[in-house]
């Protein structure tokens, strides 16, 4: 039981990160209607200026101190994704409006290759580490219900508290704010909201700037567990299955899928891995996904595919 448990532990911590990730392109497609194929270029670019300016910031103030630099390096690699969310409604989306969902696609899929140039150029291409604190060190819980207790990752569970607490915000900001409800609106027809006032632009950017943000904490978590590197793009991959399975119109189905995948990862490889030679873990989520695809296209908790003719 402990075992189980430990293991369960693990794919519910390691689901929550895969939400914050999804969480991403959620938000956008909400706000436009398009998948955000930069996503996981954003991370990339987040993690690797949290991680330069964290080892810039202390050689330029003299300062030894781990926490000044880390809450600088976050303001600024923070002000650095607002002033991207900026540029691209300023130089794409701005011109875009209205356009067919392919033309943003192919929007955002240039906007990824730029960012990954851009961020390798600025801040270089090597391994980089991000120390924010979190203990590396394991911990034994309920000793005294199961012999030998229940081992948990601290990193990890600190890791997945942190991107809990930024879902769980997110989720009231856009569910119970007026700008919320803004969103919802720009998502379904933008000429219908500007028709009623709703500022576009501006919702565009607040949305890009939030997804900037998130993704911002997701490559200071990825960072400091497994190093920024050119591989953190591939995160993103990870959340497909997630949003597939979720639903790409849903916030909670964000959160509820990425804990069903975490879980189901670490519990199939476990106790299915035995049965068809181990290696379940990595494929597992897209079979998941694929299934779903296949009865329910919009996910569980997606909004109802309906054809108009």
């Amino acid at each position: 039981m402990a075992f189980f448990l430990e293991t369960l532990f693990g794919g519910l911590m390691a689901g929550m990160l895969y939400s914050l990730v999804a969480l991403g392109f959620v938000l956008i497609f909400k706000a436009s209607g398009v998948f955000n194929f930069a996503q996981g270029a954003m991370v990339l670019f987040a993690a690797l200026a949290m991680a330069r300016f964290a080892e810039w910031i202390p050689n330029w103030l003299g300062t030894d101190s781990l926490l000044i630099a880390n809450l600088l390096a976050f303001v600024v690699a923070a002000l650095l994704m607002f002033c991207m969310a900026w540029l691209v409604e300023r130089l794409v989306l701005r011109h875009l409006v209205n356009q067919e969902g392919t033309t943003l696609l192919m929007a955002t899929l240039g906007i990824s290759y730029f960012v990954d140039g851009l961020g390798q150029s600025l801040f270089g291409s090597d391994i980089y580490q991000i120390n924010i604190g979190m203990p590396k060190d394991p911990v034994f819980l309920m000793e005294s219900t199961f012999e030998g207790g229940v081992l948990i990752s601290l990193e990890d569970l600190y890791a997945a508290l942190i991107a809990a607490a930024l879902v769980i915000t997110l989720s009231l900001f856009f569910n119970k704010t007026k700008t919320g409800r803004a969103l919802r609106a720009v998502a379904d027809d933008h000429q219908a909201a500007q028709s009623i006032g709703i500022p576009l632009n501006r919702i565009w950017v607040i949305v890009w700037c939030v997804a900037g943000i998130v993704a911002l904490v997701a490559g200071m978590i990825w960072g400091s567990k497994m190093g920024v590197q050119f591989s953190l793009t591939t995160v993103a991959l990870r959340a497909l299955p997630v949003i597939i399975l979720g639903g790409l119109t849903s916030v909670p189905g964000a959160i509820i899928g990425g804990l069903i995948i975490g879980v189901g990862e670490k519990l199939s490889e476990v106790y299915l891995g035995g049965f068809v030679g181990g290696g379940i873990e990595i494929w597992f989520a897209y079979m998941l996904a694929l299934v779903v695809l296949m009865f329910r296209p919009q996910g569980l908790f997606g909004e109802k595919i309906i054809d108009r003719v």
